[in-house]
C-alpha cells in the first residue's frame, strides 16, 4: 500500500486535501485524524507537520509527500521535487530598516534573522557571501528592532507586516515557493505513485485551463485558431452552413477574457467557456 505524507494543518493542508479529493482520493473528515486508508486506491495518508514531511520521505518510511518548496530546501533532506502543485505560493525575500540601501553583497558579515536557517544558509553558500544566520521560530520582523539582527529573510506576500515593523524589501527574491510533490531521488516508482502523479497533474492542468468553444467563418478560421492553438491543436468541425466551423480548444484560464475579446474581433461568434474538472494529457 502506497504511503503518502500530507500537511496536518493550515492552508497548505486544506489545499492539499482539496486537490486530493479532486483527484479521486478519500480524505479525512475529522482534522484530528492523523492517518486515513483509502482501500479502493490502495493508499494510506499520513497527516504530519509540514516541516517534517521531507524528512519522512527522505528516510524511505513514506514514498511521497506534499510540502512546500521552501520547507524541502530548509530541511536539507535528500528528497526531490517531482511536481509543482500550483497552490500555496509565496516569495522569500530580504528586508532591512526603511531608509537603508543594502544590496545582497553588502550583507557580508551581517546578522540575518530567519525562521528558515537551512534555506538561507544554502542560498548564501551558493552566492559566496559570508553572513551570520540567526535562527528564530517566530516574530522575525521584530528581530532588527530588538537588536538581534541587521536584516531579515522571510516569506513575503504584500509586505504590509514588514512596513509596520519599519522594514522594506530589497534585492531579488531568494526563492519562489509553492506546494510540491516530493520523493526520494533515484527510486523506482511504483504503479501507485505513477497513478497519483498523473491524477495530480490532471488536477493542476484542469485548474489552469478552460475549454473554449466558438463558431467562425472559414475565411477567419486560421486567424481564430492562431489565438486558440490548444494543447496540441484545436478540434474543428464543419457546421450545417458550409462556410462556418465549430472550434474547441483548451486555453489558459488567466487569458480567457482577453482571448474572447480577440476572437470576437477576428469574427468568431457563439463563444462559450466551460470549466475542466479533470483531464489526462
Amino acid at each position: 500500500m502506497l504511503k503518502v505524507a500530507i500537511p496536518n494543518k493550515g492552508s497548505l493542508s486544506d489545499s492539499a486535501i482539496a486537490m486530493l479529493k479532486e483527484a479521486g482520493y478519500r480524505q479525512r473528515s475529522d482534522a484530528r485524524d492523523l492517518t486515513l486508508i483509502d482501500p479502493e486506491n490502495e493508499i494510506e495518508f499520513y497527516y504530519l507537520r509540514p516541516r517534517d514531511i521531507a524528512l519522512y520521505v527522505a528516510s524511505g518510511e513514506l514514498e511521497v509527500g506534499i510540502t512546500g518548496r521552501d520547507l524541502l530546501i530548509d530541511s536539507g533532506a535528500k528528497a526531490e521535487e517531482i511536481l509543482a502543485l500550483d497552490f500555496g505560493k509565496s516569495t522569500f525575500r530580504f528586508a532591512a530598516p526603511i531608509g537603508t540601501s543594502y544590496t545582497e553583497a553588502d550583507l557580508s558579515g551581517k546578522r540575518v534573522a530567519t525562521a528558515y536557517p537551512g534555506l538561507v544558509a544554502n542560498h548564501f553558500e551558493s552566492t559566496g557571501v559570508k553572513v551570520e544566520v540567526v535562527r528564530l521560530d517566530g516574530a522575525v520582523e521584530s528581530s532588527v528592532r530588538l537588536g538581534v539582527a541587521d536584516v531579515i529573510a522571510d516569506v513575503v506576500s504584500t509586505g504590509g507586516t514588514l512596513r509596520q515593523a519599519g522594514l522594506a524589501i530589497f534585492g531579488d527574491p531568494i526563492l519562489h515557493s509553492e506546494a510540491i510533490l516530493i520523493e526520494r531521488p533515484a527510486v523506482v516508482r511504483s504503479a501507485e505513485v505513477e497513478t497519483l502523479l498523473r491524477r495530480l497533474q490532471g488536477v493542476v492542468i484542469a485548474r489552469q485551463y478552460v475549454l473554449v468553444d466558438y463558431d467562425v467563418k472559414s475565411e477567419y478560421l486560421d486567424a481564430a485558431c492562431a489565438l486558440t492553438p490548444g494543447i496540441e491543436s484545436p478540434t474543428i468541425s464543419p457546421l450545417q452552413r458550409s462556410d462556418w466551423n465549430a472550434v474547441r480548444a483548451m486555453v489558459k484560464r488567466s487569458d480567457i477574457n482577453r482571448i474572447m475579446d480577440d476572437l470576437w474581433r477576428v469574427g468568431a461568434r457563439g463563444i462559450l467557456v466551460t470549466d475542466i474538472h479533470a483531464c489526462r494529457l
